[in-house]
């Protein structure tokens, strides 16, 4: 069984920053893209930031220059820097992960349990 656990979510002023932690544990064989979705009250998920397992990101247009999204393959960990943060921000941010656990498995796109994030002063 695989596992996704977040960390770093909380309460920040507009205008501050975060960083979000996701840790990938347990059946492994490889990770390929990693990324951050967001789904505020009253609206669908959305992505927010994407990353390859080449370290190649991708960002929704409203976040681009505020956040970023990066990779630690050794420990299986995505992380999600963000800056000046706004209230239209605030949302639950859920992790997602694309793993193969076995060599001769297909890949299974596997979420975190969400992380609250607040921007409000």
């Amino acid at each position: 069984q695989v596992q996704l656990v977040e960390s770093g979510g909380g309460l920040v002023q507009p205008g501050g920053s975060l960083r979000l932690s996701c840790a990938a544990s347990g059946r492994i064989f490889s990770i390929n893209a990693m990324g951050w979705y967001r789904q505020a009250p009253g609206a669908q998920r959305e992505l927010v930031a994407t990353i390859t397992s080449g370290d190649n990101p991708n960002y929704a247009d409203s976040v681009k220059g505020r956040f970023t999204i990066s990779r630690d393959n050794v420990k299986n960990t995505v992380y999600l820097q963000m800056n000046s943060l706004k209230p239209a921000d605030t949302a639950v941010y859920y992790c997602n992960a694309n793993i193969r656990s076995r060599s001769y498995m297909s890949t299974f796109d596997y979420w975190g349990q969400g992380t609250q994030v607040t921007v409000s002063s």
